[in-house]
């Protein structure tokens, strides 16, 4: 059996490392190393895939939800509600800009923003939302975009980790995620879906005016040279990155399906063991045309048992894992905040007793699975 990665970066990239290494020796030979023509064919090729007006690519993740944030011109105090059970870029750009983070518990079954908690936490102070669609899985936006338009709140979806999944609204209207929102933004960081060799960022939006003020913020504020009609930033996706993305990008969709036929097998092996409940909102005949989950993680809760002893013992029989994440964003040091009951975060609290995710990428391969599988059955068996 190979050796298990919990993202096999390098199997990937033996499958299209013709392209990739053409693509980036094309970048060094024409020296277009920052916005060259490899960036701007990257975008366009990505507006195409997401069949959305604008993509404007970034430096990294973090900076896409940033700037997202700066073109809609948020003031300090602004509040922005958000989940509490996710990573902290989320909350870190929001407290950057002094804005308020509003922190909101999420569902249990699905682990997204939870709707319920939004409404509750709305103040005449809310001036937007941002759904983080966890693990690859579209949050319910048709409730969000309900919630925003009766409120008059923007919507920024935070897409770092569901690039390329459908999202099927209850009109039967399939769109991709991070283009339903007002704005949009979403990481390359190596290890996601669609993953460069380094940092890299962008922002989706179909709003033409909120399109042109991002352009000028990640480039110092300039659309014309040395003319600064905006406060801006340096966040510019380089063209080796952006040469990378290009080579990757006619796959996302191939490598979705291989994630989404990886977690029904997962999860059909799981079926029905105690103490083990495979992530919810996924049916996995459904899923592979529709590709509604494209599992950036494969999140399991593992209940009535250790989850920390469970992780020591699939380290040390050679499998790898994480636990994302182990402590609510309410907890950390940074975010803490008096407003915050405990009460107000049942679900992310036990969360982050119960989860942990398996290995979860394009080159797992049966005899992998199985050995997972069957080591964590063993476990909680026991």
């Amino acid at each position: 059996m190979k050796k298990i990665q919990m993202v096999d970066l390098k199997g990937q990239y033996k499958n299209i490392k013709e392209r990739v290494d053409s693509s980036i020796m094309n970048v060094i030979e024409t020296t277009a190393f920052v916005n060259g023509p490899e960036v701007h064919e990257f975008q366009k090729e990505l507006e195409e895939y997401l069949n959305v007006k604008h993509v404007i690519p970034c430096a990294n993740g973090t900076d896409a939800l940033q700037i997202a944030m700066m073109g809609l011109d948020l003031k300090p105090g602004d509040e922005v509600i958000t989940a509490d059970f996710t990573f902290a870029a989320t909350v870190e750009v929001i407290a950057l800009l002094q804005l308020t983070p509003v922190l909101v518990d999420v569902d249990p079954v699905n682990f997204n923003i939870d709707v319920a908690a939004i409404k509750k936490a709305i103040t005449p102070k809310t001036k937007a939302i941002v759904p983080v669609h966890l693990f690859g899985l579209t949050a319910n936006m048709d409730a969000i975009m309900a919630i925003a338009e009766e409120h008059n709140l923007y919507v920024i979806e935070d897409n770092a980790q569901a690039i390329g999944a459908d999202y099927l609204s209850k009109d039967g209207v399939k769109k991709k995620a991070g283009t339903i929102g007002h704005v949009a933004s979403t990481s390359f960081f190596p290890s996601k879906n669609l993953g460069c060799y380094g940092d890299g960022g962008a922002i989706f939006t179909n709003n033409d005016a909120l399109a042109h003020t991002i352009r000028g913020i990640v480039n110092h504020g300039m659309y014309e040279r040395y003319h600064h009609d905006v406060v801006g930033v340096n966040s510019r996706l380089d063209s080796i990155q952006a040469a990378v993305l290009r080579a990757k990008l006619p796959h996302l969709d191939s490598y979705n399906l291989a994630r989404i036929k990886a977690a029904g097998k997962y999860t059909a092996a799981f079926k029905g063991i105690e103490n083990i409940i495979a992530p919810g909102g996924f049916d996995a005949n459904k899923n592979e045309e529709e590709k509604t989950h494209v599992f950036h993680q494969y999140t399991l809760k593992i209940i009535n048992t250790d989850r920390d002893a469970l992780v020591k013992h699939l380290n040390a029989n050679g499998i790898p894992c994480g636990v994302y994440y182990p402590i609510p964003l309410h907890l950390q040091k940074a975010y803490k905040d008096e407003r915050y009951k405990e009460a107000d975060f049942a679900v992310t609290n036990q969360l982050v007793k119960e989860v942990i995710s398996l290995p979860m990428h394009t080159e797992l391969d049966d005899e992998q699975i199985d050995f997972i599988t069957q080591t964590i059955i063993n476990f909680v068996a026991k």
